[in-house]
C-alpha cells in the first residue's frame, strides 16, 4: 500500500515541466495526471501546478488546456505559406495563434517534396525537426488553400504593369501581363492572383479586382476588407429572415416603458443597443440602476441563417465612414436598435448598489422599453455642465442621478486598483466629398466613463449570475502578466529609478500606483506603452480565470449583442439559466463553447488589426503631400535597426532608422529601452519627445519613414539632415530590404 500511494504522489514542479518539455506534443491535464497516476481528488493542485508554471513563462497553454515547453513548436505542426523570400522559397509560419508574433525561421525541406512547392496562403501539415537556426519542416499532407490574393498599388509600365504590394511578406513587385490588367488606371489599389512562373525576374500576377484611386479613402477601405478575409455580403435567407422580422409583442415580458431610459453613443452611431436609467434608493443610501439591452436573442435563434452568418463574421467591424455589420441593417438600425419613441424588446438588469458602490443585489428580466431620449456623449457632457443651450432632451434630475450612481461606482473602481491605461486615441474625419478632412484626438468625457462603468456592471451580473447557475458561460478574461514580460517591465523600470510591486505576486493595484507616481514625469507616456505591452491580450474562454486589467474575478461580454457573438452567446444562456424563453441554451451548450471561443477571439483581432490597418494607411494618405515636413513626435517603440515615433498631432507612426540619427555607432540596451551613442549616455529612449522630418509616405505599404532634425545636446547628437539626407536614407532602407 506505501508503494502505490507514493506512486500516486503529486511530481514536483520540475518533474512537470522535464515530462512536458520532453514531450513531442501538447499534453493534457488528464494525461499528465494518468502518467503520475494521480487521484481525481489530486487533479485540482495540478491544474494549480500547470498555472504557474505557466505564469512563470516555462511552459504555454494551448488550445483545449493543453500544455506544453514555451520554447517550442509541437514536432508536427500546421503551417501557412505567407510570403517568398528573396531566393524564392516560401516563407512558412505556425498557424497557432500562440507563435502569431514569432519569429521563428521554418525551411521547408524541398528534397522530399512531392509536387510543386506550396503557394502563398498553402497550409500544409508537416513533421518539423530543430537545426541550428530554427527548424526543418517536411510536409506530411498538403491542407485547404487558403486565400492567396494579395492587395497593392497597380503601375501601369509601357507594354505591362507593376504591383508593390502593401504586404511586407513580399520582398519584390508582381509582374502584370497587359492582358491581365483588368482596366486598372495607374495608381489604383487592386486585388492581384498568383500565377505561376517569373519574368524579368519578378513573380507573375493578375489583377482581379480594382477597388479605385489609392489615395481615395473607401477605395482604401474596400481593399483592406478584403485583405483580411471579413465578410461582408449576407446570404439570400439571412437577408429574407431580416426583413422579415417585426415587432415583440409585450405578453409576459416587464413593461419599462414608463422608464426614461436614454440611450448615449457617438454622433455618429446607428445601432443602438444599451439603454440606462438610475434613481437614489428609498433609504437614501445607495443607487438603484437599470441597464436595458437589446434583445437580439429574440430574433436571431441558435443555428438559423442570421445566427450562421453573425457566428462567421463574428463581430461589427468599424472604419472611418464605414462599418462591416454582424447582422443586417434590418435589425442592426432597425428593430434591435433602441431608437427613441418606439417599443423594442430588450434583455435588462435591475442593479442595486450601495454608496460604496457594492452590489447588493440584481436581478435579470425579458422586457419592454421605449427610449425616452437618444443623447450623444458630447450631449450627456454639455447637460451636466450645464453648458447645453438647447431644451433639454431629458429631465435634469435624471442626468444628476446618472452621474450620481457614476461618481459611486468611480469610486469604487479606484478602491478596486483598476489598470487604467488613458493612451490617446486619434479619429479620423472624411468629408462628404469622400476625401480626408483631418485626424483630431478623441475626447475622453466623463459621460463616456459613465457609460462605461454602467456597463462593467452589468457584466459582472451576468457572469455571477451564470456561474451561480452552474450554466455555461462565455467568459471574457484577461490573464495576468507572463513572468518574463515582468521581468523585463522591472529592468527597465529599474533604469529610470522606479520599481513595481508585488514580486510574483503583482495585482492592478500594483500597476495603478506606479502609474500614480509617474504621471508628471516627461516619459510618463513611454512607461504608459511599456505597462501595456506588459499585459496579455483579454479573449473568450469558456474557463474562467478572471479579468485581470479590471481586477474582477468573473466577468463576461453582455451589453453589445448587436455587434458581438459572444454578447448573443451570453444573452441566450441567460435565458436558458433563468426561463425567460424557448430561445436560450442548455448546459450541453458548452461542449461548442471551446471552439467557439477560439472563432471569436479570432475574429476580434481580426478586425482591430483591420481598423489599426486603416488607420495607418489612412493617415499616411493624409500625410502623402507633407514630404519634408517636420512634426513633433514621441518614441514609442525601439529596436536595433531604428526608432518608432508617433506623430504627436494625427497619431501616425513612422519608423526612424537608425542609419538617419547621426555619426557614430549607436548601442541598443533592452533594458534602458533605448539606442544610445557608444561610450556616451546621450541617446533616443522609450517616450522620449523629438522632431521629425517626414521621408517617404509608402501608400503600398501605409508606412511612414522619418529622421531626426535637431537633438538638443543632453539626450542625443546632432545629425546631419537636408535634401541629400533624404535620399541616403531611403538608400539604406532598400538595400536592407533586400538582405
Amino acid at each position: 500500500m506505501a508503494d502505490r500511494k507514493k506512486s500516486g504522489a503529486l511530481p514536483t514542479e520540475e518533474a512537470l515541466f522535464e515530462l512536458i518539455e520532453k514531450s513531442n506534443r501538447p499534453l493534457g491535464r488528464r494525461e499528465l495526471a494518468r502518467h503520475f497516476k494521480l487521484a481525481t481528488s489530486d487533479r485540482r493542485a495540478l491544474g494549480a501546478m500547470l498555472e504557474t508554471l505557466a505564469g512563470a513563462g516555462k511552459i504555454q497553454r494551448g488550445r483545449n488546456r493543453r500544455y506544453m515547453a514555451n520554447d517550442r513548436l509541437p514536432s508536427v505542426s500546421v503551417l501557412e505559406v505567407k510570403g517568398i523570400d528573396e531566393d524564392g522559397d516560401p516563407v512558412l509560419r505556425p498557424v497557432d495563434r500562440k507563435f502569431a508574433n514569432s519569429s521563428i525561421r521554418i525551411h521547408l525541406n524541398m528534397r522530399d517534396l512531392k509536387g510543386p512547392a506550396p503557394g502563398i496562403g498553402d497550409r500544409v501539415l508537416a513533421r518539423l525537426e530543430t537545426i541550428r537556426d530554427g527548424y526543418k519542416a517536411r510536409v506530411i499532407k498538403r491542407l485547404e488553400k487558403r486565400r492567396s490574393n494579395v492587395i497593392g498599388i497597380f503601375r501601369r509600365q509601357p507594354d505591362s504593369g507593376i504591383v508593390e504590394p502593401g504586404d511586407r511578406h513580399f520582398k519584390s513587385n508582381l509582374l502584370i501581363n497587359s492582358r491581365d490588367t483588368a482596366g486598372a488606371e495607374d495608381g489604383d489599389v487592386v486585388e492581384c492572383e498568383l500565377l505561376t512562373g517569373r519574368e524579368h525576374g519578378l513573380p507573375l500576377a493578375r489583377v482581379i479586382k480594382s477597388f479605385g484611386r489609392s489615395t481615395v479613402p473607401s477605395a482604401i477601405i474596400h481593399a483592406i476588407i478584403a485583405q483580411h478575409d471579413i465578410p461582408t455580403g449576407f446570404p439570400k435567407d439571412a437577408l429574407r429572415q431580416a426583413e422579415e422580422s417585426g415587432p415583440i409583442a409585450l405578453e409576459d415580458r416587464l413593461d419599462l416603458r414608463d422608464i426614461p431610459l436614454v440611450t448615449v453613443d457617438d454622433e455618429t452611431a446607428r445601432d443602438f443597443d444599451d439603454a440606462v436609467w438610475a434613481e437614489r434608493n428609498e433609504k437614501d443610501d445607495g443607487w438603484h440602476i437599470i441597464v436595458a439591452i437589446a434583445d437580439v436573442s429574440a430574433y436571431v435563434r441558435p443555428e438559423d441563417d442570421l445566427d450562421k452568418s453573425a457566428r462567421e463574421r463574428g463581430n461589427s467591424v468599424y472604419f472611418p465612414n464605414a462599418v462591416v455589420p454582424m447582422l443586417p441593417e434590418a435589425l442592426s438600425n432597425g428593430w434591435c436598435s433602441l431608437v427613441p419613441d418606439e417599443d423594442r424588446a430588450c434583455l435588462s438588469v435591475e442593479i442595486l448598489i450601495n454608496d460604496r458602490g457594492e452590489k447588493l443585489s440584481h436581478k435579470f428580466h425579458r422586457s419592454m422599453m421605449r427610449s425616452a431620449a437618444r443623447l450623444s456623449y458630447n450631449q450627456l457632457q454639455a447637460i451636466r455642465d450645464e453648458t447645453y443651450n438647447k431644451e433639454l432632451p431629458i429631465e435634469p434630475d435624471l442626468v444628476g442621478a446618472l452621474y450620481g450612481a457614476f461618481d459611486t461606482l468611480e469610486r469604487a473602481r479606484i478602491n478596486r486598483g483598476v489598470l487604467d491605461l488613458d493612451l490617446p486615441e486619434r479619429k479620423i474625419s472624411v468629408s462628404d466629398q469622400g476625401q480626408i478632412s483631418g485626424i483630431e484626438k478623441r475626447v475622453r468625457l466623463d459621460s463616456h466613463r459613465l457609460i462605461e462603468e454602467f456597463m462593467i456592471l452589468a457584466n459582472v451580473c451576468a457572469a455571477e449570475t451564470l456561474e451561480s447557475m452552474n450554466m455555461p458561460c462565455m467568459y471574457r478574461i484577461h490573464d495576468e502578466p507572463a513572468a518574463d514580460r515582468l521581468v523585463a517591465l522591472r529592468k527597465y523600470l529599474k533604469t529610470l529609478g522606479l520599481n513595481l510591486a508585488g514580486g510574483q505576486a503583482v495585482r492592478p493595484r500594483h500597476f495603478a500606483s506606479l502609474l500614480r507616481k509617474a504621471q508628471n514625469r516627461p516619459d510618463s507616456l513611454g512607461i504608459q506603452d511599456a505597462i501595456l505591452r506588459c499585459q496579455a491580450q483579454a479573449r473568450y474562454s469558456l474557463d474562467n480565470t478572471g479579468h485581470f486589467g479590471l481586477a474582477l474575478r468573473r466577468y463576461a461580454h453582455f451589453t453589445s449583442p448587436i455587434r458581438r457573438y459572444s454578447d448573443l452567446l451570453v444573452h441566450r444562456a441567460l435565458i436558458g439559466a433563468l426561463k425567460l424563453g424557448d430561445d436560450g441554451i442548455n448546459r450541453e451548450a458548452a461542449d461548442n463553447f471551446p471552439e467557439l471561443a477560439d472563432h471569436i477571439s479570432m475574429t476580434e483581432r481580426r478586425a482591430m488589426s483591420a481598423e489599426r490597418n486603416a488607420f495607418d494607411r489612412l493617415a499616411t494618405t493624409f500625410l502623402a503631400n507633407q514630404e519634408g515636413a517636420l512634426f513633433s513626435a514621441r518614441i514609442t517603440g525601439v529596436e536595433r535597426f531604428g526608432l518608432f515615433v508617433e506623430f504627436v498631432e494625427t497619431g501616425a507612426s513612422a519608423l526612424v532608422p537608425v542609419s538617419s540619427l547621426g555619426d557614430g555607432y549607436y548601442r541598443f540596451d533592452s533594458n534602458r529601452r533605448g539606442l544610445f551613442l557608444d561610450g556616451s549616455t546621450k541617446g533616443f529612449y522609450l517616450g522620449q519627445s523629438m522632431m521629425v522630418r517626414l521621408l517617404e509616405a509608402n501608400l503600398a505599404t501605409g508606412g511612414l519613414l522619418a529622421e531626426p532634425v535637431a537633438q538638443n545636446t543632453e539626450n542625443g547628437s546632432k545629425n546631419r539632415s537636408g535634401r541629400g539626407r533624404k535620399k541616403s536614407v531611403k538608400m539604406k532602407i532598400k538595400r536592407k530590404r533586400r538582405r
